[in-house]
């Protein structure tokens, strides 16, 4: 755990300086007199539908790399090692196919986004930015394995941020002159950070391209395709479900694009939430993959409680700041005041996010086992649900409905994953602890909200918050909530000199 732990803390500081660089990108699209909120949505669009076309495109590649990468690490010699390329030729031939269909394709488009018409205008350059997207999270899962987690988190979280963040300081000095110009910039802006996540890999030996067929590769060749095929199906279930709420909104809801912008803002925010997700997962996914290989239950059960717990307190510690706050920062910071409706994406948004990040990295451990075919069954379920509630509860309910929405599916859904692990492993996540954590949050959050809810302006925000963590942070320490916290503790107190 040590070194999951190490790479998390590490990631997850990483991950949260990029959150930094993107509340300033953030405010910089939504300040009054700044971008309009058909501009922030179409910018957001870009990652939702890059991500449908990775589904398409990557052939099951992420579930290949992560299965089988520790039987060619160990009976390979780096220089005969032919996963790397097979990883990247099947995506690029199914990323080839998608672009050389698009031009039959933007009729199709057209119709069912007549809603966002900024959106059919800049069609062509979706994909571009897919291709870029689309092969960096390939080499991000080779950096996974190779334990280079926190290296594909700086590019991916700190310094794809750090890019924007050029590209709007362009337009805002004149720069850069018109909206246009900035789109066709963005949309580059992944190739970029991929092709120096690649540089940098291949420059320290760790990425092989030879199409030479290793032993491997003939050994497991059934295996990885049957693999590949399932999780090929199950990628395209699990990434269409996760931003069909953003698709939806775009294509029935009147001004789709202008919606995509609130909508969005509540759940970006609520991403900050889930920021120590992705450092736990990428730090666990090689130990989980070794373990199974091993046959280590104990050490899976240990890693599943511990990611449980330690996202729990991340999660709701982070929640409670943000909701605290939410309104009032909008007219603080003096954000444009049709953001306001998104403060209850946020919540709702929120709630889902400390849902799925209380199971812990369950899907990870059923997906680097060999009952990863029940990964696929389950993300049908989540697709159907996703599916038929995000396009009745937004003709409803507008921007609100996708919220709920997520709420019940991915409730349903890790409740399923919950109960599988548990009949087939007798392992489980929770503790009285994980309890101990949510009164502690509660507690945080009802001593920071009434003495202040009345009161507005920066000086309240801060207040707000300081009250909340002088509960909630000593809270966490004094009930021992996390068997990973004090190890941390006691090295931050060595750093600052405050003794043992």
């Amino acid at each position: 755990m040590s070194s999951i732990r190490k790479q998390s803390l590490i990631s997850s500081v990483i991950v949260y300086a990029g959150f930094a660089l993107g509340f300033l990108n953030i405010y910089l699209f939504t300040r009054e007199g700044g971008f309009t909120r058909e501009q922030y949505g179409l910018i957001s669009s870009f990652i939702a539908f890059a991500s449908v076309l990775l589904a398409f495109s990557g052939f099951g590649v992420q579930a290949y790399i992560g299965k089988f990468f520790p039987y060619y690490n160990a009976h390979l010699q780096t220089r005969d090692n032919d996963q790397a390329a097979w990883a990247l030729m099947a995506p690029l031939a199914g990323f080839g196919i998608i672009w050389a269909l698009s031009p039959l394709l933007k009729g199709f488009f057209t119709r069912i986004f007549n809603n966002s018409p900024e959106l059919v205008t800049y069609y062509d350059w979706l994909f571009p930015f897919a291709l870029g997207y689309t092969f960096f999270v390939i080499l991000e899962a080779f950096g996974w394995m190779l334990g280079r987690s926190i290296l594909t988190n700086f590019y991916k979280e700190l310094f794809h941020r750090f890019l924007i963040l050029v590209l709007i300081a362009c337009i805002y000095l004149g720069l850069i002159k018109q909206f246009h110009q900035f789109v066709h910039l963005f949309a580059f802006s992944y190739i970029f950070i991929t092709l120096l996540l690649g540089w940098t890999l291949f420059r320290r030996g760790q990425l092989n391209l030879t199409f030479r067929q290793s032993k491997v590769t003939r050994r497991y060749r059934h295996k990885i395709l049957t693999l590949a095929a399932f999780t090929w199906s199950s990628s395209i279930i699990f990434n269409l479900a996760g931003v069909f709420d953003t698709i939806v909104i775009a294509a029935v809801l009147p001004d789709g694009m202008a919606q995509v912008g609130v909508f969005t803002l509540g759940q970006t925010l609520s991403g900050l939430i889930q920021a120590p997700q992705r450092a736990v997962v990428s730090a666990a996914v090689a130990p989980l993959s070794a373990a199974w290989r091993e046959k280590r239950l104990d050490t899976i059960q240990r890693i599943y409680q511990r990611s449980s717990i330690n996202q729990l307190i991340f999660a709701t510690g982070m929640f409670g700041l943000v909701w605290l706050n939410y309104v009032d920062a909008i007219d603080t910071f003096h954000l444009q005041e049709a953001y306001k409706a998104s403060a209850w994406v946020f919540f709702l948004m929120g709630i889902k996010v400390i849902i799925d990040m209380g199971t812990g990295v369950s899907s990870q451990i059923i997906a680097t086992s060999t009952y990863w075919r029940f990964e696929f069954k389950t993300g049908l379920l989540l697709l159907a649900l996703s599916l038929g509630l995000n396009f009745f509860l937004t003709r409803r309910l507008g921007i609100i409905g996708p919220a709920i929405s997520n709420i019940v599916a991915y409730l349903v859904y890790n409740g399923i994953r919950y109960y599988f692990l548990w009949k087939k492993f007798r392992m489980q996540p929770f503790t009285l602890q994980s309890l101990l954590t949510l009164l502690l949050a509660a507690s945080a959050y009802v001593g920071a909200y009434f003495p202040c809810a009345d009161k507005s302006g920066l000086l309240w925000l801060v207040v707000r918050s300081a009250i909340f963590c002088a509960v909630f942070f000593p809270g966490v320490l004094l009930l021992k909530l996390s068997p990973d916290i004090a190890p941390v503790w006691a090295t931050v107190r060595k750093r600052l000199g405050l003794g043992q």
